[in-house]
């Protein structure tokens, strides 16, 4: 049996996985600096591109933010 669709929380949620995200980006950012010398620059590469992943999630997700934002106007 389907669920039916409870978007009342999805802007929060969101919110929580952008930070989440952006605490992950930082971090990797760090770990970047602080052991530059030490990785390879397969891994570094590896690192980057996740971070260039995140950025582009935390875009999508603070469209989705708004996007939640205006349903939940409408619905008031």
């Amino acid at each position: 049996m389907a669920f039916p669709d409870n978007r009342a929380n999805n802007a929060k949620r969101l919110k929580k996985a952008v930070k989440n995200t952006k605490e992950n980006f930082n971090e990797a950012e760090q770990y970047l600096d602080e052991h530059a010398d030490e990785i390879s620059s397969c891994e570094r590469a590896n690192i980057e591109a996740k971070n260039e992943n995140r950025k582009e999630s935390i875009a999508g997700m603070k469209s989705e933010i708004q996007d939640e934002e205006q349903f939940q106007q409408r619905q008031e």
